[in-house]
């Protein structure tokens, strides 16, 4: 499926219009398409919008609307219904007026830095799975894995093993974020498969930040002048864990 077909496609998707083969294989052309599932994402970011609009009047907005029902306008007091739907009419505008203008922030904004890393994260992710290319070290020794990068990477990724915790080490490999190199650890949990993503960074926030991308759960922090994506379809909880795991140890 080309990118033609698949943004014809995407609204119907959207509503769980298609049959399974079809959304199978729109499915597989999202994950390795940055264009196609960044049209995605804002489509579903409108319908989001769209359907949860709701806005309040200000306080002096709704003392005039009620101070027309007892205006007295030449000797005669006028039909409070005239008054109160030109306000409604008034009110429903600036609504349309601030919507329209979200929505074309929004879509001329694009995404933020952080949900084009995490969608890059979670096709990198599907990849390796896709074309079989899991690890280029595999070992479950950290001491095994971790000095495979010396000479490939500029900089020595932390390496650990979580086997008695229930998430063993697999191995890892080198994938590639914006044209940079970076180390990618890769963990299990029972059958699923987690994809630890780790380069340098600047950043100091240590704080979580969670989202689901096409279905892949993904949780990302800086910890110790380290960036950490963590990609997986494991369930939140469980990844959670995962990553509580990591920053203790």
């Amino acid at each position: 499926m080309n990118c033609e077909e698949t943004q014809d496609l995407l609204s119907a998707y959207a509503d769980r219009e298609l049959d399974p083969v079809k959304s199978l294989a729109l499915e597989g052309h999202l994950s390795g398409c940055l264009a196609c599932s960044g049209k995605y994402a804002s489509l579903r970011a409108l319908r989001s919008a769209v359907s949860t609009v709701y806005h309040t009047p200000p306080d002096s907005l709704q003392k005039r609307i009620a101070d027309q029902f007892k205006v007295v306008e030449k000797g005669a007091i006028r039909s409070p219904f005239v008054f109160g739907w030109r306000w409604i009419a008034v009110a429903g505008s600036v609504v349309i007026v601030l919507l329209a203008s979200w929505t074309v922030f929004r879509l001329t904004a694009g995404p933020s830095q952080d949900e084009l890393v995490a969608r890059e994260a979670v096709s990198n992710h599907v990849r390796s799975l896709m074309v079989n290319h899991l690890v280029d070290v595999p070992s479950s020794d950290q001491h095994t894995v971790k000095p495979w990068f010396n000479g490939k990477l500029d900089f020595s990724p932390p390496v650990i093993n979580l086997e008695d915790q229930g998430f063993p080490l697999v191995g890892g490999r080198l994938e590639y974020f914006d044209s940079r190199a970076v180390a990618a650890l890769v963990y299990q949990r029972n059958k699923h498969v987690i994809n630890l993503f780790v380069w340098p960074t600047d950043d100091t926030d240590a704080s979580i930040h969670t989202a689901t991308h096409q279905g892949y759960n993904v949780a990302h922090w800086c910890q110790a002048d380290m960036s950490y994506w963590a990609v997986s379809e494991l369930n939140a909880n469980d990844l959670r864990e995962f990553v509580q795991l990591v920053r203790t140890r």
